[in-house]
């Protein structure tokens, strides 16, 4: 038998009627196994040859030293972020070695024997185990996944922060040094709109802070499941610090009808338009269908770090970027209740954005 995780319903906390299979352990206990769960319709299925169109600067890569130095640079950033939903940074401040050990501590707590991992399962939205599970008929994504709440300090359950060795350190400083890059991003982001670049960061007020490091084991059939279904990111923006040992492009960025690969820089990070970004700049910058393949022979470890508004905040267009050729397009919603809409629903492209769009 297969180990399976208990799902816990993400408002009340309480345990659902269901459980799911723990991926790591299929994957380890029968390299051939492949449940009919984890198969997604054909028409998702990703396809055995990407598209090769855009694998030339297929994502832009910024170079945040000379921002100020560069306007064409920031003119770059800005129509990433409006056309694209995504670009890599690089020079973004963050030391190579804190990068190398937050990767190193997450493939830790994956490499650990089953049972220690099963010490954090996930309660209250925090810890091992998985999300955007509504149902016992939809698919399954072949990860697991850890998720923690790293910002304002006291949203953290230490208790569901793993106590091996440097984990619960390495994460702290990271989240610190990460909050600071995405300030820096808000303020150049809002510098590209022509605002006042102090607009965005304001508006976030005391960030709200999480981290998801996301496990993807070698699959038998990567051409029937997905790692991570299609989905736009719920936050305001997302940090990606990605697997520095993947020889392929795993994560997927939707342009019109393709696929686009992201590729693996070093010391690069992923930077993402998340659902709330979006909304206060009006639609200008886009939160980007975006998602995951698998491997037949690798594993991936990737760490994703999202930022958002204060829980408390109403989020909702900003004045200065409503006008007579820029009308509302978005209703206003408090930051909470758009987190609890995101995370009771499976993830499903930008469903959760849609509901907020004033047609």
């Amino acid at each position: 038998m297969f180990k399976s995780m208990a799902i816990t319903d993400p408002i009340t906390g309480n345990p659902k009627c269901f459980s799911v299979p723990i991926v790591q352990e299929l994957a380890l206990q029968d390299p051939n196994t492949l449940p009919e769960k984890y198969l997604v319709p054909e028409e998702n299925r990703p396809s055995v040859s990407l598209s090769l169109t855009y694998r030339d600067n297929s994502i832009p890569v910024i170079d945040m030293s000379i921002l100020h130095e560069n306007t064409k640079e920031l003119e770059k950033l800005a129509s990433a972020a409006q056309e694209l939903g995504f670009f890599q940074v690089i020079n973004h401040g963050i030391p190579g070695s804190l990068m190398g050990r937050m990767r190193s501590v997450a493939k830790g707590f994956f490499q650990l024997p089953m049972e220690e991992k099963l010490k954090y399962e996930m309660k209250n939205n925090q810890g091992y185990g998985q999300a955007f599970v509504v149902s016992e008929e939809q698919s399954l994504d072949w990860a697991d996944m850890m998720y923690l709440y790293t910002l304002p300090v006291e949203s953290r359950v230490l208790n569901q922060w793993p106590k091996t060795a440097n984990f619960r350190e390495t994460l702290h400083e990271y989240a610190l040094e990460t909050q600071i890059l995405a300030k820096k991003l808000l303020t150049v982001l809002a510098e590209g709109l022509g605002i006042n670049p102090d607009c965005f960061v304001e508006s976030f007020g005391e960030f709200s802070g999480s981290v998801r490091t996301n496990h993807y084991p070698p699959c038998p059939r990567p051409d029937l499941v997905l790692g991570l279904s299609a989905h736009s990111d719920g936050a305001g923006i997302t940090i990606l610090l990605q697997d520095d040992e993947c020889s392929w492009e795993a994560l997927q960025v939707h342009k019109g009808e393709e696929w686009i690969p992201v590729p693996s820089i070093p010391d690069a990070l992923v930077i993402n338009i998340g659902d709330l970004l979006e909304i206060l700049s009006n639609g200008r910058y886009k939160s980007i269908e975006h998602r995951v393949v698998t491997s037949k022979s690798k594993g991936r470890t990737s760490i994703a770090t999202f930022y958002s508004l204060n829980k408390e905040k109403e989020v909702g267009p900003l004045l200065e970027l409503i006008d007579g050729n820029h009308p509302c397009l978005y209703r206003k919603i408090k930051v909470s209740d758009y987190a609890q809409h995101y995370i009771s629903n499976k993830l499903e492209g930008k469903k959760s954005l849609e509901c907020l769009k004033i047609h």
